[in-house]
């Protein structure tokens, strides 16, 4: 629970730098130790070093990359989480499937996934009732917001995905005063509402995340809606790793990871403010994941935040460092493309162009064909839907239409 009447979630937040750089360093040589001593993959990965010879960044630095893109073949190779836990299966309490499929653990402890702190500083204080459209099916979101609520003694609605009408109904009947989610679909939400005539009036607060959250999406909640939405950056690996606070600079990075910004392709840290790929070391005695390349881009910013937390900020999510990229909160890799169309033998180059219009994202699958037999276009249609769980519009074109630059997913949205 947070300090009584506090303006901080606790006093780890407002630490000086100093401070906190010791004590991470002093406990991370027992996070390593423990992983090659539990975890076997770790210790094929590490190999022969000494954990307490890991005493600073420019020490870490040195251990070798853990890539997400490597969990899936890791995983099948030893089920369910390729060797990376330190806790067995049969002490957890829920186990995930993300695309790829990737498995993630949960263990007991409560707020398993950190959001606790996210929520706070969005403004969620004990006894507001939140509603939560975060997917609580095989993904771990719906969990990751519903443990961080239970910490912070927030009862939750758990309104997961779908059915907007009902939705909004339970809006209009139960009240709540803030909203957990990605942006868009708290858009869709309140505009439905408006249409059936039930109120949203008691919504004053949101955390978002999942997708990109523009200013003008924000800017629009605030003067159409009178919700104040801030955004948090997370995955399902490694759970919050950085939040938005009022100061509305940038995200704070979470007291329980060690966030680095690495050159694309290697380990190697970048200058403070240059963009790089985001590395993430995370106290987690079930999954401690070392040196865990997240395949997101981001930035050091310089400073400390406004607000009052001491710790590094980021940029925020400014796309992917490989073609993956994510739509309507959900990962889209192109691997998963590719997969669903194996079997239309007749198509030349394809290309997944991802737009935002209305606040909302849009995806158009093209796909160079000879002619355009009858049902081709329904065909592919669900193929990728069965893939990636999304829905897309299908163009089909002549050959020769699309570029020929190797680049199979065009993402057009910017960073926002």
């Amino acid at each position: 629970m947070p300090e009584s009447g506090g303006v901080f979630y606790d006093r780890q937040e407002v630490r000086k730098p100093a401070e906190r750089e010791q004590a991470i360093f002093h406990a991370l040589p027992g996070l390593i130790r423990h992983a090659l001593d539990n975890a076997p993959a770790f210790a094929r990965h590490l190999g022969d070093i000494d954990p307490d010879a890991i005493v600073d960044r420019a020490a870490l630095a040195k251990l070798p990359i853990l890539r997400k893109a490597e969990l899936a073949s890791l995983q099948q190779a030893a089920l369910p989480f390729g060797g990376l836990n330190a806790t067995h299966p049969s002490r957890l309490v829920r186990i995930f499937a993300s695309p790829g499929p990737i498995y993630d653990p949960e263990g007991p402890r409560l707020d398993y996934w950190r959001f606790a702190r996210a929520l706070f500083a969005a403004g969620f204080r004990p006894g507001d009732l939140i509603h939560n459209t975060f997917s609580y099916h095989l993904t771990p979101a719906g969990s990751m917001a519903e443990g961080g609520a239970r910490a912070l003694g927030c009862p939750v609605i758990p309104g997961g995905t779908g059915q907007t009408e009902l939705q909004v109904r339970v809006i209009h009947d139960l009240r709540p005063k803030g909203y957990v989610g990605t942006p868009s679909f708290l858009l869709i939400l309140l505009e439905k509402a408006r249409e059936l005539g039930f109120s949203t009036a008691s919504l004053q607060k949101a955390l978002v995340s999942g997708e990109a959250f523009p200013p003008s999406l924000r800017d629009r909640l605030r003067n159409e809606f009178a919700i104040d939405a801030y955004q948090c950056y997370a995955t399902a690996d490694v759970g919050l790793i950085a939040y938005e606070t009022s100061a509305r600079e940038g995200l704070v990075v979470d007291e329980a990871v060690i966030v680095e910004i690495v050159r694309p392709g290697t380990g190697d840290p970048v200058p403070e403010g240059e963009i790089g790929e985001v590395v993430v070391t995370v106290f987690n005695p079930d999954y401690p994941l070392i040196r865990f390349a997240t395949g997101d881009l981001s930035a050091v910013l310089a400073g400390e935040s406004p607000c009052g937390r001491t710790n590094m900020r980021i940029k925020g999510w400014l796309g992917r460092a490989d073609q993956a990229t994510k739509v309507r909160g959900m990962f889209v890799h192109p691997h998963q493309i590719r997969e669903a169309l194996k079997r239309f033998d007749m198509l030349g180059r394809i290309r997944l162009v991802v737009t935002r219009e209305d606040e909302r994202d849009r995806m158009i699958l093209r796909c160079e064909v000879p002619g355009a037999p009858s049902g081709l276009e329904r065909a592919i249609g669900e193929a990728i839907r069965a893939a990636t769980g999304l829905r897309a519009e299908i163009e089909l074109v002549p050959p020769g239409s699309l570029p020929a630059d190797g680049k199979l997913i065009d993402d057009r949205r910017g960073a926002g």
